[in-house]
């Protein structure tokens, strides 16, 4: 059975996630708690992603499993992110192949300053930053290609996604926001 896996911080915890199956779409950020008896592959993935130093807030990292075989997916910042990523789930005990699908998003400094306006947009605000920003890696992640932001994570309520959803999109030369937000126990 084919497993389809994210991960975030929410509320300064790292939650399970909800498995889905692999006919629905290979990247689905839906940070809510996963079956007792998830696969100890799934866990050990989780963890060393979670892990790698240089993934923050603008990285959006997820995996699927498929037996011993782990495909890594996501959008990320950094290629040593991109790389490192693979290593440490080569690592794994039991995993047998790696397909790293993670893409390296382009170098722009548009795109970095769209995501620092992004960050104080929606961190900057006092109702939101003090329940979401607290985290040593916050649940809310800001993914910025070419001028356009996607926003992945999980949110409390749902006047916490359509607030967030304003916030990014006030952000001047932003081409257009897409709010993946999940409210969490949805």
């Amino acid at each position: 059975m084919r497993n389809i896996v994210a991960i975030a911080a929410f509320s300064g915890m790292l939650l399970m996630p909800r498995v889905l199956p692999a006919q629905q779409k290979d990247h689905n950020d839906a940070f809510v708690r996963g079956p007792e008896g998830e696969n100890r592959i799934v866990q050990e993935v989780r963890h060393q992603l979670v892990m790698l130093p240089y993934y923050t807030i603008f990285d959006d990292l997820a995996f699927r499993v498929d037996g011993t075989t782990v495909t890594l997916l996501g959008d990320v910042t950094n290629p040593v992110l991109k790389s490192d990523a693979g290593n440490v789930v080569k690592r794994i005990e039991g995993v047998t192949q790696v397909v790293n699908q993670i893409n390296v998003l382009p170098l722009s400094d548009m795109d970095w300053q769209i995501r620092r306006a992004e960050f104080r947009a929606i961190y900057g605000d006092p109702e939101i930053g003090d329940r979401y920003g607290h985290q040593a890696l916050p649940g809310i992640h800001i993914i910025v290609r070419n001028g356009n932001v996607t926003l992945e994570g999980v949110v409390g309520n749902q006047m916490d996604k359509n607030l967030i959803n304003i916030r990014a999109n006030g952000v001047p030369n932003v081409f257009s926001v897409q709010n993946k937000l999940q409210v969490a126990g949805s």
